[in-house]
């Protein structure tokens, strides 16, 4: 079927005016009515053509003469193009609002003018347009979606490879709010820039990938001052004049605007940009117009008043831990009436809001035990940080529900924990059984470490049908590496996840070795703020069997990761950094941490029989113990080995839990066991 439009001409092109023999030129037409979103897209187009065309390509309204060797792209929805509208309602493009609808699309060949070959690719509104485009852009021109990201540069086409598609349309998402989160992102708030801040860089590529794998809102979390990073003592030490800068804030809020994103914002009053006293976050009976106050500011004096999504949790306001009242109340009842006040309030100011109640554990419990926000609040169930729930919905109670899901988790937050199988299965469960359809928030953390898994969750959430676990792991992995290297690379990740079985990760070592620490030097583990913690040999006992565990898993998946990079001939760069380092830098944590064991060991058989030789024996391994030491700080300093990442993993700039082992450690552990052969 061929297609045929003519307009009046406003400006001419010609062949020589670009001087290229054999040219044909790309054309990108938009609509009159095209909006900012819709064009930034086609500017994305623009530049995805540029990366494997030699031709030239124009953005141009829908009222300019084309050459008629001229390619062209009509681009649009029914709302903003003529072109797209005529198309419709003379059924030759099945297209509006309702069809494939919302956030859905088509692609389609046609004749423009009579002579020009073009290619249609309509949305029923403007996200629709967007996939569309998108997803014309990675599976036509081969442009990957985390191409910054991954190194994953696409290769030349000819003007035939556009054509090289079958007409057809892309339905909507399953779960039409798709929310990443940015939350816990030390790494890649630090790695380069202000301490504590994205760089512009980082964060307007993070925002582009994300939009190209669907994700359609953004929370903004850490980049609102969250109360750690201006009140706890380590991130004072780190940057002791953080200050947020709200000129940045709007700027970084405007630019997910610009790519679609809706702004999401979960209403806590902790955030520096405007602090309720803690004093007051566990009584709102007493204090309910300090709280009530305090949002109004938000969104009378603050960029929080560009929020589209609305969160609230049933917690503390201030810190991220259950609310226990101080002045003798039922926190179901006050959250009852929490919502209820705070839903009138959002109203006020936004007719059009999206209202959210994420429930964590203690929210879970307060859920099916008679918390019940008003019903036009979603409902969000959280997985324990690893995937899976440990809470069950005894009764949806009629509300729309959603889930809060973990690609990454404080726990692992160096290196990451591959499971597209539990994302796959958890996910349609969910689905299934509660219709928990309707949203899902996934934090990303530091976003880079956990490429895999936040497109596992793009993808499950977009087509849970569709969606297989085996397929997703080859099929990803093949885009990047070679068949053999990428056969390696699944073997080696699914070990990697074997590995952090019982909800262990990097992180959680790091605890378990200041525990190894504290009894090896005799001293408390101390913690800002908090009771000091005595040393205990049970304590280190508690460990020792699974980290054994771990230390033979990542074994295979090392050995696994290295015959991989062994096979790789290009992009070896992102090989190195996806597969391999991050077995390394767990297998370097674990040596370490095994090596504090035997040590433990050995003390505790001298604290039994009293035989010296057990104290020497221990103090012999402290230089093996040192020198452990120095192969984590050396992997972590070196890092990757492209240099766009260099201090990436700068244990200086590092994510403050669980602190980090040092030599001075060693010194207090040496100095103890000197101490105790006197």
């Amino acid at each position: 079927m061929k297609y045929f439009f003519f307009f009046t001409i406003f400006i001419a092109f010609c062949m020589s005016c670009n001087g290229k023999e054999n040219s044909r030129p790309v054309f990108l037409i938009t609509g009159e009515k095209a909006s900012d979103i819709e064009i930034s897209t086609i500017k994305d187009l623009k530049k995805d053509l540029e990366k494997v065309l030699k031709d030239d390509i124009k953005i141009v309204k829908d009222d300019v003469a084309i050459p008629k060797n001229g390619i062209v792209f009509i681009l649009g929805t029914p709302d903003s193009s003529t072109l797209i509208k005529d198309l419709a309602l003379n059924g030759q493009l099945v297209i509006s609002k309702v069809i494939p609808g919302s956030r859905g699309g088509v692609w389609a060949k046609a004749t423009y003018a009579e002579t020009n070959e073009g290619i249609v690719i309509a949305g029923s509104d403007v996200q629709g347009l967007q996939y569309a485009i998108y997803d014309y852009a990675k599976e036509v021109l081969s442009i990957n979606p985390l191409e910054y990201w991954t190194g994953k540069i696409p290769k030349k086409k000819t003007i035939d490879d556009l054509f090289n598609f079958t007409a057809k349309t892309i339905a909507p998402p399953k779960v039409p709010l798709l929310v990443y989160f940015e939350n816990d992102v030390d790494e890649l708030a630090n790695y380069r820039g202000k301490l504590l801040e994205y760089d512009w860089e980082s964060y307007t590529e993070m925002i582009n990938s994300l939009v190209r794998l669907r994700y359609n809102a953004i929370q903004f979390f850490d980049m609102l001052g969250r109360p750690e990073f201006y009140v706890r003592p380590e991130y004072k030490k780190l940057n002791p004049d953080y200050q947020i800068d709200i000129d940045y804030l709007n700027k970084m809020m405007d630019y997910a605007k610009l790519k679609g994103m809706k702004i999401q914002i979960d209403f806590e009053l902790g955030y520096q940009i405007h602090p309720l006293d803690e004093s007051k976050a566990d009584c709102w009976s007493k204090y309910k117009e300090d709280w009530l106050n305090a949002w109004k500011y938000y969104l009378e004096q603050t960029p929080l008043i560009k929020t589209d999504i609305f969160v609230l949790r049933p917690r503390n306001q201030v810190w991220d831990w259950e609310y226990k009242s101080s002045c003798g109340e039922s926190k179901i009842e006050v959250f009852n009436e929490v919502y209820e006040e705070f839903g009138k309030l959002v109203d006020q100011y936004n007719k059009n809001a999206i209202k959210v109640a994420i429930c964590y554990s203690d929210g879970m419990d307060m859920f099916n035990e008679g918390f019940s926000p008003p019903k036009d609040w979603k409902v969000i169930w959280s997985d324990h940080g690893f995937g899976t729930f440990d809470h069950e919905i005894i009764d949806t109670k009629g509300y729309d529900f959603g889930t809060y899901m973990h690609a990454g988790y404080w726990l692992n937050h160096t290196v990451h924990n591959p499971y597209p199988e539990k994302v796959g299965s958890v996910m349609k469960e969910m689905f299934q059984k509660y219709d928990a359809d309707n949203y899902c928030l996934v934090n990303g953390q530091n976003f880079r470490p956990f490429l895999l898994n936040l497109e596992a969750y793009s993808q499950v959430c977009y087509d849970p049908e569709k969606f297989n676990a085996d397929n997703f792991y080859k099929s990803w992995t093949k885009q990047y590496f070679s068949e053999t290297a990428a056969e390696y690379a699944v073997s080696s990740m699914k070990l990697l996840h074997e590995a952090q079985q019982g909800r262990k990760g990097y992180v959680e070592h790091l605890w378990e070795i200041r525990e190894a620490v504290s009894y090896l030097s005799n001293t408390p583990i101390i913690r800002p703020g908090k009771t000091p913690i005595p040393y205990d040999y049970n304590r280190v006992l508690g460990d020792i069997d699974n980290t054994g565990r771990v230390e033979k898993v990542l074994h295979k998946s090392l050995s696994e990761a290295e015959l991989g990079y062994g096979a790789m001939h290009e992009n070896s760069n992102f090989y190195h950094a996806y597969i391999l380092l991050p077995v390394q830098l767990y297998s370097d944590l674990i040596a370490f941490e095994r090596q504090l064991h035997k040590m433990s060991l050995l003390k505790k058989q001298f604290e039994i029989t009293k035989n010296q030789k057990f104290l020497n024996a221990a103090i012999a391994n402290l230089p093996t113990a040192k020198n452990k030491l120095k192969t984590i700080f050396d992997r972590r300093k070196s890092g990757d080995l492209d240099d766009k990442w260099k201090n990436w993993y700068s244990i200086e700039i590092r994510r403050q839990n669980n602190g980090f082992p040092t030599y001075d450690m060693l010194d207090a552990i040496e100095a103890n066991l000197i101490k105790m052969t006197l």
